[in-house]
């Protein structure tokens, strides 16, 4: 376990803006930071991270959290290795026991396949830097090619010795498992139990993700063997930390220049890649020979919304440029085209040229997706009417997915005057297909939400109100020193899902109750939920009060919260909100104690998270009509007015039970019961009258 001082350490290193902008570009947006969400489908920015509390948050799809969450999030790791994360990056060391034989068996599978591939890179590079077969094949073919050291070293390129086993002999003598070797693909297993290096005899090009770490490698064959190759590359299988369908070659080279020129030149190889880094041009990225897919899509968005596909002008050059587009325009990119010279690609061409050549050249011929396509598209039709009619519905449906309505307007008028047609025309087609492809989008929404309905209700067990134990006189007294001090009610399920963003306090309103959902539950946590985000945000800080004699009094607004729900004999329904009001409560005193950086340091992830979501949502005291109040004073009269509705839900809960258990037949057939369970029903309409008249004539939450 890291110990607590370590967390708080590394937390507060890790400078959230920074943690984020490796992974999204941000622009400020007054006090906070804005930017596409990298955890889904975003086409504007919906993810807003705050400097000043240390969170981010995506009020679109409610993922977010401190730092740690955030790499947690986006690696998939757990919280100890995102703390480890985090500290690697800043320097911290990590105070751990030397792990024990059954500890290191127990690593974790991802970090383990990751730990292997480093360890491979620099082997592959060593070798071809430092031995002799290395130097005289595979540094070799690098400088043959005119790369220069410097990119060399900045892609991390290396070589596979032509051995059959020499890098899996060294992995297992180094301690890797060779379990590990062979999931990363790094090794193969025949038949017969024995293992071989897949890239043997291969220059290694490693494929290093957007966080910098080695997810996979592409092996070129050298020399003469390249003659009649079908397959001159290969790459490493698909594996639990690599899917090639989702990755980039280059992104982390590339995407400080990408968001820094807010554009990206998508080329086919690695070649293509290493030349024009070597030419001055950085905002380059490599597909590899896969079609794009979203996923691809997605990553390039976080950084930039413009592409520009950089191919030969050749045939295969032609076809690769048209490819994925559509799906590029779907996702909100503006898309150009820059074919290159006959017998160039962007490697031959980035050679000739330097960096400012190359862009004055971009900057000149590249050409927008659309415009292109109806150029090309219009050459092949030549004379043929329905082949014309054919093109220009495929033009037009790729205007239809464009999700801006000023792009697609503006797309209609200029295919019009190039087409020489009716601009009316092309627009009622483009807004017959646009309403086709929403239709669709709804569809699959829906059959979507259907399945996750079925996930849920099949992974759920509710409770039925109806089954509620009816009053009875030995769990419900005639009298009471302190009505409320009756059982609490059953705590929250888990799967009943927050609340989302907080309203003010002056327009507090009632949530939308799905079918999934218990109403009542919900009320509670809501209530819940509010009140939490005051202890977790102002926990420590003091309310000034009277005693029962009037004498003026101090305490902590946790302390204040955990007494005046003792005092009625009440607990909270969540489990998480209760070990958080009390681990508030027994720490509040420490020396230096902030509640909100105990809350989200925590050890437990539950507590780090759920701080990190009270602390990060769209909540505020807003004063309304009560200006003169201060804000510790306002603080002190919203908090009295969620624990008096906490109250009020709590009797109107058990009225309601009570009411109903006087239709029962085991009620109605004992006389006993009934007068208990009437006399019950009359103290509890006397609460609520006192606690409707504290309340006075105002909006409650529900």
């Amino acid at each position: 376990m890291i110990p607590q001082s370590t967390i708080d350490r590394i937390v507060d290193a890790a400078n959230i803006v920074d943690v984020v902008s490796d992974y999204v570009t941000l622009r400020r947006a007054g006090a906070s930071y804005k930017g596409l969400c990298p955890f889904h489908d975003d086409k504007t920015p919906s993810f807003s991270v705050s400097p000043a509390r240390g969170v981010c948050k995506c009020f679109s799809c409610g993922k977010g959290g401190n730092s740690v969450h955030f790499i947690m999030e986006m690696e998939q790791m757990s919280y100890v290795e995102a703390l480890k994360h985090l500290a690697k990056k800043y320097g911290i060391p990590v105070e751990e026991e030397e792990m024990t034989d059954e500890q290191r068996q127990r690593m974790n599978e991802r970090e383990s396949m990751f730990a292997v591939n480093e360890w491979a890179a620099k082997y592959f590079s060593q070798t071809m830097m430092n031995n002799q077969d290395g130097r005289a094949i595979g540094l070799a073919y690098f400088r043959s090619r005119g790369f220069r050291d410097d990119i060399i070293a900045k892609f991390r390129l290396g070589f596979c010795l032509d051995s059959p086993n020499a890098m899996s002999n060294e992995a297992k003598a180094k301690g890797y498992n060779e379990k590990y070797l062979i999931d990363t693909g790094l090794s193969v297993k025949r038949d017969n139990g024995t293992i071989y290096d897949r890239f043997r005899g291969r220059a290694m090009f490693p494929w290093i993700a957007v966080n910098g770490k080695v997810v996979a490698f592409g092996g070129r064959v050298l020399d003469a063997r390249t003659k009649g190759v079908n397959q001159k590359y290969v790459n490493s299988p698909d594996s639990l930390i690599y899917h090639k369908a989702n990755e980039l070659y280059g992104i982390f080279q590339a995407k400080k220049q990408i968001s820094k020129e807010d554009m990206v030149y998508m080329v086919e190889g690695y070649t293509d890649v290493l030349a024009m880094h070597q030419c001055g041009i950085e905002n380059v990225v490599a597909n590899s020979g896969t079609a794009l897919n979203e996923a691809q899509i997605h990553l390039l968005h976080r950084f930039t919304n413009n592409i520009t596909l950089l191919y030969d002008g050749d045939e295969a050059g032609i076809h690769a440029a048209t490819r994925s587009t559509d799906m590029l325009l779907a996702e909100g990119m503006n898309v150009k085209i820059l074919l290159l010279p006959d017998g160039d690609d962007p490697d031959s061409f980035s050679r000739k040229h330097n960096a400012q050549e190359f862009k004055d050249y971009v900057s000149a011929h590249q050409t927008d997706f659309i415009l292109f396509k109806t150029n090309l598209l219009l050459k092949d039709a030549e004379r043929d009417p329905i082949r014309r009619a054919k093109l220009t519905e495929e033009i037009v449906m790729s205007i239809a997915v464009i999700p801006d309505e000023i792009i697609r307007t503006t797309y209609v008028h200029e295919c019009a005057e190039i087409l020489n047609m009716d601009e009316a025309v092309l627009m009622r087609s483009t807004n017959k297909n646009r309403a086709t492809i929403i239709e669709n989008m709804k569809k699959e929404a829906q059959r979507e939400r259907e399945r996750q309905d079925r996930l849920l209700n099949n992974g759920q067990s509710v409770s039925s109100s109806a089954d509620a134990s009816p009053a009875s006189t030995e769990d419900t007294p005639s009298s009471h020193s302190n009505p409320l001090s009756a059982t609490p009610p059953p705590p929250i399920p888990d799967d009943i899902p927050p609340f989302g963003a907080f309203p003010d306090e002056t327009e507090v309103s009632t949530p939308i109750i799905t079918t999934r959902q218990n109403q009542t539950e919900q009320r509670f946590h809501g209530i819940e939920r509010l009140i939490m985000t005051l202890v977790t945000r102002y926990g420590e800080q003091t309310i000034d009060g009277e005693d029962e004699n009037g004498t003026p009094t101090q305490t902590t607004l946790a302390e204040f919260v955990q007494g005046d729900l003792a005092f009625d004999g009440i607990t909270l329904r969540s489990p998480l909100y209760t070990q958080m009001l009390e681990l508030t409560c027994a720490h509040v005193h420490d020396e230096g104690f902030i509640a909100k950086k105990f809350l989200l340091n925590n050890q437990e992830e539950a507590i780090s998270r759920e701080a990190a979501e009270l602390i990060s949502e769209r909540y505020q005291l807003s004063k309304g009509n009560q200006m003169d109040q201060t804000e510790e004073e306002l603080k002190t009269t919203y908090l009295t007015r969620l624990l008096l509705d906490y109250k009020n839900a709590i009797v109107e809960e058990e009225l309601k039970q009570c009411n109903a258990s006087l239709t029962l037949p085991e009620v109605k057939a004992d006389i006993k019961k009934t007068l208990d369970t009437m006399r019950r029903i009359k103290e509890l309409g006397e609460i609520q009258r006192q606690l409707a008249k504290m309340l006075g004539d105002r909006v409650v939450v529900k």
